[in-house]
């Protein structure tokens, strides 16, 4: 690969609309298996803008359920992380988020923020299925990639905000929209009196002792099937 073609998967994630995939310039350019791409806590929620494929949706998945990990840890820093290792890392900074990864079967990850200007919108998860390091100059185009996305999710971002203002809140959501998980936090937190990030951690910790995702228990608390009022419905 020259430098052309990483100019040329630049010019397509700033050309990019709505319905097209972000993460295939990533793929075309990088050695890795998979890309999911993510707005991670404030501003603009949690929620999966992109997966290549269903590892690298269960790599964000895993992390956003769970409120840590590679993603977090790389917007909390501001700069990539590097796990080349998943299977032999025994890191301490996000232990619970680590063994579901090892569990995925995940080789490698590498973590790259999303910021722009001095906005943090979230982050670009790469995979790999065996472990590996990301060589200096894959890293380098990582983070080119990274910034030229920035602007189109942060446009995503926006307009589903506005849509949510406006009475819209079905507007937009995409395959991966976590809408249900801020609903159920929201009706969680009339049933027990937490507050809204309390019962945001309530639902994920109901969710992993469960064995479950926190979207698949948030879709069972909006359909009324788990009512928290009961502690003993939610288990």
């Amino acid at each position: 690969m020259d430098g052309d073609d990483l100019a040329a998967a630049v010019a397509a994630l700033h050309g990019r609309d709505a319905d097209d995939d972000l993460c295939a310039p990533f793929l075309d350019v990088l050695p890795v298996t998979g890309v999911a791409i993510s707005t991670v806590g404030n501003p603009f929620g949690s929620e999966t803008v992109c997966a290549s494929d269903d590892a690298a949706a269960r790599l964000d998945e895993i992390q956003l359920d769970l409120g840590e990990g590679p993603c977090w840890e790389a917007i909390q820093t501001g700069f990539p992380v590097i796990v080349p290792d998943v299977q032999g890392t025994a890191t301490t900074r996000w232990p619970v988020a680590l063994q579901g990864l090892q569990a995925a079967g995940l080789g490698a990850v590498f973590a790259f923020p999303m910021r722009f200007g001095t906005l943090d919108i979230g982050a670009v998860d790469l995979y790999t299925d065996g472990p590996g390091a990301l060589p200096a100059e894959h890293q380098a185009r990582a983070v080119a990639l990274t910034t030229a996305v920035s602007r189109r999710v942060l446009q995503q971002a926006l307009e589903r905000a506005e849509a949510d203002a406006e009475g819209h809140p079905g507007l937009d959501a995409g395959r991966y929209s976590r809408r249900e998980v801020h609903q159920a936090s929201g009706m969680l937190a009339a049933q027990t009196g937490a507050d809204v990030d309390d019962s945001l951690l309530i639902l994920r910790g109901h969710a992993y002792a469960a064995g479950r995702s926190v979207r698949d228990l948030a879709a069972d608390v909006v359909a009324r099937v788990v009512d928290f009022t009961d502690h003993d419905a939610a288990s």
